[in-house]
Parts: C-alpha cells; sequence; structure tokens
C-alpha cells in the first residue's frame, strides 16, 4: 500500500496559506507606499531577523561554495525579480489575478527538472500535473472576462519565470543545513538588488496608516521568513518538482483572501478549480513515493 508523507503535504498546505495570502498583503501595501522601496525595506528586516535567530540557533554564515551559488540566485531570481516585478504589477491588477499567473510555476518546474536535470515523473505525476494547470486554466478563465492591465500581466509572466528559476535553485541552497541562515542571507541579497531601481525609478513618498502598517508587518513576519523556512523546509523533504505543485493552490487560496479582505470577486469556477488542483496535488505525490 503506498504511504502518504503526510507532513510534508501539511508543510505544502500551510506553506500555500501563507504565500497566496502576501498577494493580498501586498495590494494593500502598494496603495500607501512605493513597491520598490517597500519590498527592499521587507527584505532588509526580514533578512535580519532571519539572520540573528539563525546565529542564536547556533547556524553559521559560513556557506559552501554551492550554498553560496544558489543563494545568491534565490535571492535576486524570487526576492528580487518574481516579488520586485509582482508588487509593480499589483499597482494596476488584482492580487487575485497576480496569485492565479503565480501559481502556474509547477509546470515549469516540471519541465525544466525534466529538461535541464533529467529528472523523470511518473505518468500519475504528469496526470497530477495536467490536473493542477486544468484547474488553474478554470480559474483563469473565469477571472480574465474583465479587462486587465496588459503592462501588469507581462511583469506578472515575467515574474513566474524567474520564480522557476528560484526554485530550481533551491536544490543547492537546501543541502548542507543551514536553512534559517540561508533564508535570512538570500533575502538580504534580494533587499540589496532592490535598493537600486527602488532609488533610481521610485519617490520615497509614504501614506502612513494603521492599513500599511499591519499589511507590512505581516508581510514581513509571515510570508517573507515563515513561509520562506517553510518551503526550503519542504523542497529539501521531497524536491523541486512535487513541492512546486504547492503552488497551484495559490489561485484559490489567494482569490479566497483576496475576496474576504479585499472585495474581490469569488466564483463557482473558484471552488471548481481548486478541487481539480487538490486532487492534482494528490496525484504528484503518491507519484514520488517509492514503490
Amino acid at each position: 500500500m503506498t504511504k502518504i508523507d503526510t507532513k510534508a503535504i501539511l508543510m505544502g498546505l500551510v506553506f500555500g496559506l501563507m504565500w497566496a495570502s502576501a498577494f493580498s498583503s501586498a495590494r494593500v501595501i502598494v496603495q500607501y507606499a512605493p513597491p520598490l522601496y517597500a519590498l527592499a525595506i521587507r527584505f532588509l528586516l526580514s533578512g535580519l531577523l532571519g539572520v540573528f535567530v539563525a546565529r542564536a540557533l547556533g547556524q553559521s554564515w559560513n556557506l559552501t561554495r554551492r550554498q553560496w551559488v544558489a543563494t545568491i540566485v534565490f535571492g535576486v531570481t524570487q526576492n528580487a525579480l518574481y516579488l520586485g516585478l509582482n508588487f509593480v504589477a499589483m499597482q494596476t491588477i488584482e492580487a487575485s489575478l497576480a496569485a492565479i499567473i503565480a501559481s502556474t510555476m509547477p509546470l515549469l518546474v516540471a519541465l525544466a527538472s525534466w529538461a535541464v536535470f533529467g529528472e523523470r515523473i511518473r505518468p500519475l505525476g504528469v496526470i497530477g500535473l495536467l490536473a493542477g494547470v486544468l484547474g488553474v486554466a478554470l480559474i483563469m478563465g473565469a477571472r480574465l472576462q474583465d479587462s486587465v492591465d496588459l503592462y501588469g500581466l507581462i511583469l506578472c509572466v515575467i515574474g513566474v519565470a524567474s520564480l522557476t528559476i528560484a526554485t530550481l535553485s533551491v536544490r543547492g541552497a537546501s543541502s548542507g543545513g543551514n536553512f534559517l541562515m540561508i533564508v535570512g542571507l538570500q533575502m538580504l541579497i534580494g533587499s540589496a538588488v532592490l535598493w537600486v531601481p527602488a532609488v533610481l525609478f521610485e519617490t520615497f513618498v509614504v501614506t502612513w496608516t494603521w492599513q500599511l502598517g499591519v499589511a507590512f508587518t505581516y508581510t514581513v513576519m509571515i510570508p517573507g521568513l515563515a513561509a520562506t523556512v517553510i518551503w526550503f523546509y519542504l523542497v529539501d523533504r521531497i524536491g523541486a518538482t512535487p513541492a512546486a505543485v504547492f503552488h497551484f493552490l495559490t489561485p484559490f487560496f489567494g482569490v479566497t483572501i483576496a475576496a474576504l479582505l479585499l472585495g474581490e470577486s469569488l466564483g463557482s469556477m473558484d471552488i471548481v478549480g481548486v478541487l481539480i488542483i487538490t486532487v492534482g496535488i494528490l496525484a504528484v505525490q503518491l507519484s514520488k513515493q517509492k514503490r
């Protein structure tokens, strides 16, 4: 009888909820503050906190060469490019649409893992990935009936490609331990990169409100730090391709949270889509188990 890794599934669900919630908090932040400045400050605070806690736990910042390379790539591609582009995009598009676009990443990860690393995917895993794509397509079709800002959409598409590279880079960063230290360092790297376009292209004008304070604090602590730590452990436990499938939950969680907090719409196709996505996640998980 096939044994399901329930701990990995639980970690993936928690990560998916945390990750998807960041789209709504980011949508709030960019209404009151310049997106790149806000993101650079967020990663600076999250990174310093992560490094401090890691040192307190006895972790070292003397990483291996492979870990340093992977950490730099991850910091640039996920934090600076993916999240930077999404923060800018959410000035003109809804949080729910940004979440849906981001959830297409698992298919790109699976394709790259096969093409670059020669990773084999069993037929059940392929079916699971296709189910995820179908679920996302149903949600996307329902959400794209209204007019969409093309510039914001393009930024999100480029961002999800960067997220794919970031996910694959975790392969090198997660080997050798020092998880929390690596998380903190890659955030500091992302912050350093983001300061450049922020200073060049933005004016630091902030409308100080309690909504901005709550959204920013939440983004630093939960999606920023906690979700990233869980993600590193998850990829290390089950691999990049099955871990990436949990991003298929981003459309439903993202749309639901945006509907509850921001008043964005939630339709019947969102419900149907997430049911299909759930089946896809289980299929990929089962395909990775040893026979």
